[in-house]
Formats: C-alpha cells, sequence, structure tokens
C-alpha cells in the first residue's frame, strides 16, 4: 500500500506498507514539473502515488531515496517522463 501525505504545498510524506514492513520518504514536488508531467489533470498526491508504482515495478522500496525531489526519477529511469505523460493523456482523455 502506497500513502502520502502532503506536508505543505511542494513536499510529501509517502509511506509504503509491504506486508508490515514500512518505509517512508519525503518527496518534494515542484508546481512547474507537476503541470509539465500532468497539466493539473490530477492532483499532486496522485502523480506522487503513481511515480513510486512506477519505482516499485523496477527496484525494492530498499533502494529508494528517503528523500528526493521527483524530478531525479528521470535521470535514473529515463522512461519515467514519457511513461507518466502517456500513463495521464490516456487516462484522463
Amino acid at each position: 500500500m502506497i500513502k502520502v501525505e502532503k506536508i505543505n504545498q511542494d513536499e510529501f510524506l509517502v509511506i509504503i506498507d509491504e506486508q508490515g514492513s514500512k518505509s517512508e520518504y519525503n518527496v518534494r514536488l515542484d508546481d512547474d514539473y507537476y503541470q509539465r508531467l500532468t497539466d493539473g489533470k490530477v492532483g499532486k498526491e496522485e502523480l506522487i502515488r503513481k511515480s513510486f508504482e512506477f519505482l516499485l515495478e523496477r527496484e525494492p522500496k530498499e533502494s529508494i531515496f528517503s528523500k528526493f525531489n521527483l524530478q531525479i526519477i528521470n535521470n535514473y529511469f529515463p522512461e519515467y517522463e514519457k511513461r507518466i505523460k502517456e500513463f495521464y493523456s490516456k487516462d484522463i482523455s
């Protein structure tokens, strides 16, 4: 289970609970990047949740940085932005 809690406008606490094993992450999401990926079609919390689903398909939760800006995902997984944009354009159109 992925739970996303808003700390402030740009910072979020993400909790992943897998069979009683919990991990917490502090994630920053700037407005410009959020708009670029979603055109504001979904909330920031939804984008972060979907981004963690993307990450967990590629690596265990223990390999994810405990504190990061969402933009860095694309540095490690160059297909990230394209996949997220495609998902939201299909999902919402």
